[in-house]
């Protein structure tokens, strides 16, 4: 008998533990909605934004990524962003997609404008940059490179005496 009390005693320490763990979890995620509101963004690329993503202004975190899909009519990214009650946008701020770091992944950036009437809840970002491929950034660099490299001597003469 005592070995009976002996484990529900500790099943029900274990369940308390969880218990708390689960409430300390849900209590310092982001999976509780914070009080603010929804903005849209068109994008023509989107690489590497991921939903749950941030949303940053002068690199302060301020929002999230709620929900990225494609518009069938445009095929351009559409992205919906949960931002903070106490950030006003203006009409004319700007959103880009920039890296978190060499290494990181992909955040929003928002840059706002000088304009006094302000984006109401649900309204659109006008003004978007897509992301910039590193990828293609490198390709131009190695191509632009190697293309230099192929120019004969009497080329480059040639181009220098011009100048």
């Amino acid at each position: 008998m005592k070995t009976n009390l002996l484990e529900v005693g500790m099943g029900a320490a274990v369940l308390i533990a969880c218990a708390f763990f689960g409430i300390f979890v849900y209590s310092t995620s982001q999976w509780k909605t914070p009080q603010g509101y929804e903005v849209i963004a068109k994008f023509d690329r989107i690489d590497g934004l991921m939903r749950g993503g941030d949303v940053r202004l002068s690199g302060v975190k301020v929002g999230n990524i709620k929900d990225i899909h494609l518009d069938p009519q445009t095929y351009m990214a559409v992205v919906h962003m949960h931002v903070a009650s106490y950030v006003s946008l203006p009409t004319d701020t700007s959103a880009e997609i920039v890296s978190d770091g060499l290494l990181g992944g992909k955040v929003m950036a928002l840059v706002p404008g000088g304009e006094e009437k302000m984006i109401p809840p649900g309204g659109e970002i006008k003004f978007t940059q897509a992301a910039i491929s590193l990828e293609h950034l490198i390709g131009q660099f190695i191509f632009n490179a190697q293309d230099k490299k192929e120019e004969s001597p009497v080329e480059k003469a040639s181009s220098t005496v011009i100048k």
